[in-house]
């Protein structure tokens, strides 16, 4: 019974990687349609590994930046009900802590799409807090090139952020 509930597991991660890859492919509209079907099946009460996993590449399928703020919140939500053994399941090197600073950086740039720079400001905050998780490698650079980037461009906007630890 236990071998059969994994294998099912590793069906829906790789219907899931099959939509990332039409949405990496360019096909957002396919993707979005398979992950929401894929959505329907798994439930908000699914396997959080499913449903963070489903939902971040959700969130980038979205034209309109609150649906996409929604979709990276319910991301986030199924991250913090995570284990380390569920992710180990899938693979066995990843933790769950070093899926936080990509979660954060997303939550920092919907907020600044939809002109929320104290909410953006917090979630780069944790976004930042949370690199030390990330290997010294490319994909750990890229996030922390992401976030300096981002980190530019909410100044730049909306000048610098209050000095941590005084009032304003």
């Amino acid at each position: 019974m236990m071998e059969q509930q994994e294998s099912s597991e590793d069906v829906v991660m790789t219907r899931i990687g099959q939509a990332i890859m039409l949405l990496h492919g360019g096909d957002r509209e396919e993707a979005r349609n398979r992950f929401a079907a894929l959505w329907s099946e798994i439930g908000e009460d699914g396997d959080p590994l499913h449903r963070c996993t489903l939902a971040h590449y959700m969130a980038d399928t979205q034209d309109d930046a609150a649906a996409e703020l929604a979709w990276d919140l319910r991301a986030l939500s199924a991250a913090d009900g995570l284990s380390d053994e569920r992710v180990a399941q899938h693979h066995a090197t990843l933790a769950v802590r070093a899926f936080y600073p990509s979660l954060h950086l997303n939550l920092a740039a919907d907020y600044v799409k939809l002109r929320r720079p104290e909410a953006a400001r917090v979630h780069l905050d944790r976004a930042r807090a949370a690199t030390g998780t990330l290997a010294d490698d490319g994909y750990g650079n890229g996030i922390r090139d992401a976030i300096e980037r981002l980190e530019e461009r909410l100044t730049g906007e909306l000048g610098p952020g209050p000095v941590p630890g005084q009032f304003p």
